[in-house]
């Protein structure tokens, strides 16, 4: 009888494996969405707003989950060292996918080999917010403010070699400026602090700072893009001040790169469907991001023009991690 009873269990188990790693009964159990980042910024928002998006298309509860350290390799390792079976998902940005491979001397992973391209969720211009205490209103005038500080002024970024890091030293570069800069685990703490006026400046994702701006807790001074961003066109670009200064930042949707053709195709479906739900695209906008849900082969494209753009930056500040 308890041989019955064990050969049964082992039965339901193998079945139970099966249905999950069958791409037609996919999916078959909650999906989860890894975050590489500490709760509190642009990824972390846009990842919660996805999910909820997502579980009338995929049929399943979508839960987040933060895996924050190391400017994002700890998730992107975790994501790509998982099973290829569709459950975890990486909600991809510049850092752990374009930036770090050039930052850090070694990394877990190989973001290029060990991780499979979805679709592009989002682009987002980057804005530039100082605490209202600091007396500048524009550009320019926040330039003069810093140049007459030197090494008292103060930019806080998510983390060393994050691009709020990368984004401030480049502004020094260019403008002659010599702010400190001061790290955080993650978006959320940084801009808690900036709130709190313990730091000067930010440049970090809209949809993390933007709100904050309209409640007047902060100032904004520009976005990061080359063309003034849809949902606030009277804040300037920095370019207009400070030439050659233009990037942007974007998130996308990647798995383990072994996973099945047909379940990328079943996240890119639902996925885009997702993205085209008036709700969803409203909220976005109205945080400054623009919904877009292109292919995997076109964010791929992305993915390795950016790649290359942010090494020559990397090298060009001179910064490395270990």
């Amino acid at each position: 009888m308890r041989k019955m009873f064990m050969l049964a269990a082992a039965c339901l188990l193998a079945a139970a494996s099966a249905v999950h790693a069958d791409p037609a009964a996919y999916p078959a159990k909650p999906v989860r969405l890894i975050v590489p980042f500490a709760p509190g910024g642009s990824t972390d928002v846009l990842a919660r707003l996805l999910a909820a998006a997502l579980v009338p298309e995929l049929g399943q509860p979508v839960i987040v989950e933060n895996k924050a350290g190391a400017g994002g390799n700890i998730g992107g390792d975790y994501v790509a060292k998982s099973a290829p079976d569709g459950y975890t998902l990486l909600i991809a940005a510049a850092g752990p996918t374009v930036i770090n491979p050039s930052l850090y001397a070694k990394m877990p992973y190989d973001p290029a080999k060990d991780l499979r391209p979805v679709t592009l969720l989002i682009q987002e211009p980057n804005l530039m917010a100082v605490h209202p205490k600091i007396p500048a209103k524009t550009v320019p005038e926040f330039i003069a403010y810093a140049r007459s500080r030197p090494n008292d002024v103060s930019f806080g970024s998510a983390g060393n070699g994050s691009p709020s890091h990368l984004a401030g030293e480049w502004f020094n570069q260019l403008t002659g400026t010599r702010m400190v800069h001061v790290p955080y685990k993650g978006t959320g703490p940084a801009m808690n602090d900036l709130l709190a006026g313990q730091i000067a400046m930010m440049i970090d994702n809209m949809p993390a700072l933007w709100p904050h701006v309209q409640a007047g807790k902060l100032r904004a001074l520009a976005v990061s893009t080359d063309k003034r961003a849809t949902a606030a066109p009277e804040v300037p670009t920095v370019a207009e001040s400070v030439k050659g200064f233009s990037f942007g930042a974007w998130k996308g949707l990647m798995v383990p790169a072994a996973t099945p053709a047909a379940i990328v195709e079943r996240l890119h479906a639902a996925t885009t469907k997702a993205l085209e739900k008036p709700e969803l695209r409203q909220r976005l906008l109205a945080l400054g991001a623009e919904p877009v849900g292109n292919t995997p082969a076109q964010f791929a494209e992305l993915i390795k023009a950016d790649t290359a753009s942010w090494a020559a930056l990397v090298k060009s500040t001179g910064t490395k991690l270990d």
